[in-house]
């Protein structure tokens, strides 16, 4: 149950500080990726080493099809992600009505001003090249423990630096549902690319990662 509670906990932050500092913080493109980026870099070095500091079901999925995690702790993480990804966004708002902001933005993830197939194309590379530096960086052969957790952190910022304007940058279903919930509208009319994106991307990173060596 810790490794479960550790990527409730992790999620919970991620999506927490990231969707705080675009509703509340009203951050800059710079300052959100950074947001998101630290605190999953945060996370990883206090309760990464409990579960592997997944805080992502499509990493669950690239990991669970490189046999680096086992069918039943892929449920029990992603389900665990979800709860995080949940309860930080009831919170965010919270937080959001009590500041008298409209809560229709929590930082949810949408696409107005490309078409479907951009924003997916957009997703799954973005999540691609996300999760083929985590396993790299992770590996027995080509990893290094000791900065992992920060070059996974940078990677984060930088991808959802480049997606921000397109997509809102998820690479994540967990990241995505916890505001549509909340926010509905095409936030959660469009979800379902939130979902299906980064987990292709994860499928096709874990194929990639496995080919060069990751699994070695």
């Amino acid at each position: 149950m810790r490794k479960y509670l550790a990527e409730l906990i992790g999620t919970f932050v991620l999506v927490f500080v990231g969707t705080a500092t675009v509703t509340i913080g009203k951050g800059s493109v710079l300052t959100i990726g950074l947001a998101f980026g630290l605190a999953v870099t945060i996370m990883a070095y206090s309760v990464g080493a409990i579960s592997g500091g997944h805080f992502n079901p499509a990493v669950s999925l690239a990991m669970l099809l490189n046999k680096r995690l086992s069918l039943k702790d892929f449920v029990g993480y992603v389900i665990s992600q979800f709860i995080g990804a949940i309860l930080a966004s009831a919170i965010v708002f919270d937080l959001v009505h009590e500041l008298g902001l409209s809560t229709k933005n929590l930082g949810q993830t949408d696409f107005p001003n490309i078409s479907v197939g951009g924003a997916f194309i957009t997703e799954t590379l973005v999540t691609f090249l996300f999760i083929l530096v985590i396993l790299l960086v992770t590996s027995n052969k080509w990893g290094n423990a000791n900065f992992a957790g920060l070059v996974i952190g940078i990677t984060l910022a930088l991808m959802i630096i480049v997606a921000l304007n397109l997509t809102g940058g998820s690479l994540n279903p967990a990241r995505s549902f916890g505001p549509a919930l909340f926010a509905g509208g095409s936030a959660m009319s469009h979800y379902w690319l939130y979902l299906v994106a980064p987990l292709v991307g994860a499928v096709l990173a874990a194929g990639v990662g496995n080919y060069m060596g990751s699994e070695e």
